[in-house]
């Protein structure tokens, strides 16, 4: 049985998040006065420790999305399974068109990532990745994509349990 990425909330953790705005989507509805517009966000939350929360909101204005996507992302931080800077094994993850594969890389490699997948990694605290974005480029389906590929990550030790116990 795979061990899930656990979700934790911000009081879990004693150090600071940082915000950052990855994407903002404006929509426009045809009404009798108009063009109505509203607006959505998607948010990341990192502390470059390990810990990373993504939150994606939609309002009439940018300034409330944008909030309430930081509220969302704070209430959803998970926990990165990282080998010193890098990531434990290679893992490659779908969902709906969004496919992710990443590769541990070297020390001193740095990350070698998409502009989105760079982001999520920079504000959990990997530094050394290889990461290749297939399929389709919608910035939402890349972010579940990568958290989906971070709760699939296990370490040796979660490994050598489960072949114990199989």
């Amino acid at each position: 049985m795979a061990k899930q990425m656990e979700k934790k909330r911000q009081e879990d953790f004693n150090t600071e998040f940082e915000e950052k705005v990855l994407y903002i989507n404006r929509c426009s509805k045809v009404v009798k006065g108009g063009r109505k517009f509203s607006f959505s966000a998607l948010i990341l939350v990192g502390d470059g420790q390990g810990h990373v929360g993504y939150g994606f909101a939609k309002a009439n204005e940018v300034s409330d999305a944008i909030r309430k996507g930081s509220d969302a992302a704070r209430k959803n931080i998970y926990t990165i399974e990282m080998e010193e800077t890098t990531i434990p094994h290679e893992i490659y993850v779908e969902w709906d068109g969004a496919k992710v594969l990443f590769k541990p890389a070297p020390s001193g490699t740095g990350i070698v990532a998409g502009s989105k997948v760079r982001s999520i990694l920079e504000l959990g605290g990997v530094k050394d990745v290889i990461a290749k974005s297939l399929g389709s480029s919608n910035p939402l389906n890349l972010v579940k994509a990568t958290f989906k590929a971070f709760s699939r990550l296990r370490n040796r030790e979660q490994c050598l349990a489960e072949r114990k116990g199989a």
